[in-house]
This record gives structure tokens, C-alpha cells and sequence, in this order.
């Protein structure tokens, strides 16, 4: 009976690795020997290690001071949001001089300079998943432990191992619309988050806050009805990804949407920060809680 298993786990693992040899050689060539793209290993490695820090920093930090980290954060935040726009650009100006479609473009292996510029600014939309990783990470040495919610870790864990997906197969066609909408959002996201951490004094201007989630929410649902007109359509892009986008854009709208729910519908939109799964006490609670204290 061991023998029996054994050989049927072999046997499977086989035609997985087989099947995953397959899949390389469809792979784009152009990419090939860039940084972090040729193998998974990279990417599963720094996921792994990412979860690691999130299940054992907070209970490294539970009996010590929280960090302020105001002066790391400031020029963090900034230095993201113009990556961010670094990268919008980029595929913004390229796919305007090759005309791309915003409904379906097909993936074309071409070595047209402006393809490898979309290509370029994918990688590094890919890379700065990575570089997100810091986000969490300054939750937990700041002991914002409120703020590591599922769906704050499912975003940033899935989203880097989601991309290196597109850096391997599809660096360039209907792969560039996501990307350079995201990064759009993303430099209005992190100039906000770099001016929230001077606290209620600066906050209480940033008044476009509420809406970051709301386009965040249109993205989401723009996406799934590409991918569900593109396989509607035949868009030239491989099936499985249309199916892929639709389920993980479809768990966004869900996570996301209950998000907003709760931090603006149900608590109000007077949140000091928000970031991904919920808000942060706003001014009045703070307030309530030094008078008990007092």
C-alpha cells in the first residue's frame, strides 16, 4: 500500500514539473535573465518570508515601545508614489505611440522600443510589490497590529506572486492597462499616507481620502468586466489569466467593499489613516479616550 502511494506521488509530482517545464516555454523571451523573473523561487521565497515576519513581529513587539519611524516614513512614502508615477508614465507614453487598446491588446513578443518600455515598467510595477512589503513591516514596529487584517496581508502577499505571473508571460498587451491605472491610484495613496503620519494637524485636510478606496473599488470592478468581455470576445491573451483576473478581482470587490463598509458607512469618514482593511481611531474617539484617562 506504501509502495502503492508512493509511486502515485511521484507520478503526480512528475507530470506537475513536466507540466510546469511546459509552461516556460511559452514564457516570454524578452524578459528572460531579468532580475527575479527566471525562476518562482525568488518570489515564493520573499512571500514566505514575508508571512514569517507577520506571524513573529508582532509578538517580537508585544513588550517593547513602539517605533515612531516618522523620519523613515515621510521620504519612504514620497520616494513610492513618484516610483509610481515613474511607472504610469512610462506605460501611459508607450502605449499611446503604439495605440494600444484599452479592451484587449494582445501580448506580442516585438522588440519595438516602446514595447520594452512597457515591458521596463512592468518589471518594476512587479518590483515595487516587493518594496511593499514595508508597509506591514512599519505597522508592526509601529504596533498598529489593528492594521494587519487579511485583507491588508492577502493584498500585499498575492499581488507580488500575481505579477511575477505577468513579468514571465505577459509583460506587455492588456497587461499594461492594470498596472498603469494601480500605479495612478498608488501615487495619490502613498503621497496621502506619507503626509497622514504628521497626525490630525495635516490629516484633517486630506480630505480625498474616502475616495482613494472608491477608486480603488472602479479599478477592481473595471478589470473583472474586462476579463469577463475578453473571454466573452476571444481577446487573443491566455484563457486561463481572463479566469484568474476575474476571481482575484472578484475577492477584491468583496474584501474591499467591506472595508469601505465598515470605515466609512458604519464608523464615518473621519479616519485619521486608512490603509487596506480598516481605519484608524479618528479625532473624536482619541479625544474620548484622554478625557477617561484624565
Amino acid at each position: 500500500m506504501a509502495d502503492i502511494i508512493m509511486n502515485s506521488t511521484q507520478s503526480v509530482l512528475k507530470e506537475t514539473y513536466d507540466y510546469y517545464l511546459w509552461t516556460l516555454s511559452l514564457s516570454d523571451n524578452r524578459t528572460k535573465g531579468w532580475p527575479l523573473v527566471d525562476s518562482p523561487a525568488p518570489t515564493v521565497f520573499y512571500t514566505l518570508m514575508y508571512l514569517f515576519i507577520v506571524w513573529i513581529g508582532p509578538k517580537m513587539m508585544k513588550n517593547r515601545r513602539p517605533f515612531q519611524l516618522t523620519w523613515l516614513l515621510v521620504p519612504y512614502n514620497l520616494a513610492m508614489a513618484a516610483l509610481n508615477a515613474y511607472i504610469a508614465l512610462r506605460l501611459l507614453t508607450a502605449s499611446f505611440r503604439l495605440r494600444y487598446s484599452y479592451i484587449c491588446e494582445p501580448c506580442r513578443q516585438k522588440y519595438d522600443p516602446d514595447e520594452l518600455q512597457i515591458a521596463d515598467a512592468v518589471w518594476w510595477y512587479y518590483f515595487s510589490k516587493l518594496l511593499e512589503f514595508c508597509d506591514t513591516f512599519f505597522f508592526i514596529l509601529r504596533k498598529k497590529d489593528e492594521q494587519l487584517t487579511f485583507l491588508h496581508v492577502y493584498h500585499h502577499s498575492t499581488m507580488f506572486s500575481f505579477w511575477w505571473i505577468g513579468i514571465k508571460w505577459v509583460p506587455s498587451g492588456s497587461t499594461f492597462l492594470p498596472a498603469m491605472v494601480n500605479s495612478g491610484i498608488h501615487v495619490l495613496m502613498y503621497t496621502y499616507y506619507g503626509l497622514s503620519v504628521f497626525g490630525p494637524a495635516v490629516s484633517q485636510y486630506l480630505w480625498w481620502k474616502k475616495y482613494l478606496t472608491i477608486m480603488q473599488l472602479i479599478q477592481f470592478t473595471c478589470a473583472l468586466v474586462l476579463g469577463i468581455n475578453g473571454i466573452r470576445t476571444g481577446c487573443e491573451f491566455p484563457l486561463w489569466m481572463h479566469y484568474v483576473l476575474i476571481i482575484y478581482m472578484i475577492s477584491f470587490i468583496i474584501l474591499f467593499g467591506n472595508f469601505y463598509m465598515k470605515a466609512y458607512i458604519a464608523k464615518g469618514s473621519k479616519c485619521m489613516e486608512v490603509r487596506y482593511g480598516q481605519c484608524l481611531d479618528d479625532e473624536e474617539t482619541i479625544a474620548k479616550r484622554k478625557l477617561k484617562s484624565n
